[in-house]
């Protein structure tokens, strides 16, 4: 009964955090602060948001998706961001337990949900996350048993690196930007908090799922005639979750799977 208690109290705690994830997609891209005003106002009429208007998931429903004041529609993203965050606080606790690396990935994970959303609304994605999350990732490294600071270092190299080369050679060849300089950063923090291994991973599986999504739409939309331009961050913050979940078993499974076929 206890176990089952914490579970819910993380979740809720995860979607508290979601709200404030929410704060941050809305006013970072407009260069607003996400400290002041500390209310939170409807967009639209601008009215001040009271606190039983701002439960998480629970006042959207009970207020039927509308503001209290204006009666205007309340995007739906706020409550799927506040049960992605609930649902990835819960989850990392159950992979990690009360250790100090959930905590580390689940703000980590945090921070990749609001550049996913910025990126997908503005196709930026904003300094003040990833700048400061390059050294914090690589403070987190003497702190987290799977990583060391060796790792980290060469991880930030790596990432950094291998899409500002990517970039470099796009634009020799197009003659165009092909790579923002959002993406080299934040590929940077993921290699500060995940290491060599990690970025490979994330670029393996960021780039296939890019593709991926980059081949649906055009089938989908038939503009296969078109320049898409589909923002690489949530890609790249796919490939970087699934490696903290995933990763070590999937890397074992595809060489296990090499070894199979390479043998006699």
């Amino acid at each position: 009964m206890l176990y089952y208690l914490i579970q819910t109290t993380i979740f809720i705690f995860g979607m508290c955090i979601g709200s404030f994830l929410n704060v941050c997609i809305y006013r970072l891209p407009k260069s607003k602060s996400i400290i002041k005003p500390h209310r939170s106002i409807c967009p639209n009429c601008g009215g001040i948001i009271r606190c039983y208007d701002n439960i998480p998931v629970i006042s959207y429903l009970l207020l039927k998706g509308k503001c209290r004041v204006c009666k205007s529609k309340i995007s739906l993203r706020y409550p799927i961001v506040e049960i992605i965050s609930g649902a990835f606080a819960l989850c990392i606790f159950l992979k990690f337990g009360f250790a100090f690396e959930a905590v580390v990935y689940f703000f980590f994970i945090a921070a990749l949900i609001a550049i996913t959303f910025i990126d997908i609304d503005y196709q930026i994605i904003p300094d003040i996350i990833t700048i400061p999350g390059i050294p914090l990732g690589f403070l987190a490294s003497f702190l987290i048993p799977s990583i060391t600071f060796k790792d980290s270092l060469l991880g930030m190299a790596a990432g950094g690196g291998a899409l500002l080369l990517v970039g470099w050679t796009y634009y020799l060849i197009k003659k165009t930007e092909g790579m923002g300089g959002g993406d080299v950063k934040l590929l940077a923090m993921i290699g500060a908090v995940l290491g060599w291994k990690g970025v490979l991973f994330t670029i393996f599986t960021g780039s296939a799922a890019g593709a991926l999504a980059g081949i649906i739409f055009m089938f989908y939309t038939r503009l296969s005639n078109m320049k898409l331009r589909i923002p690489f961050g949530p890609f790249l913050s796919i490939g970087a979750v699934l490696y903290i979940f995933f990763g070590y078993d999937l890397i074992n499974w595809y060489f296990n799977l090499l070894r199979q076929i390479a043998s006699p």
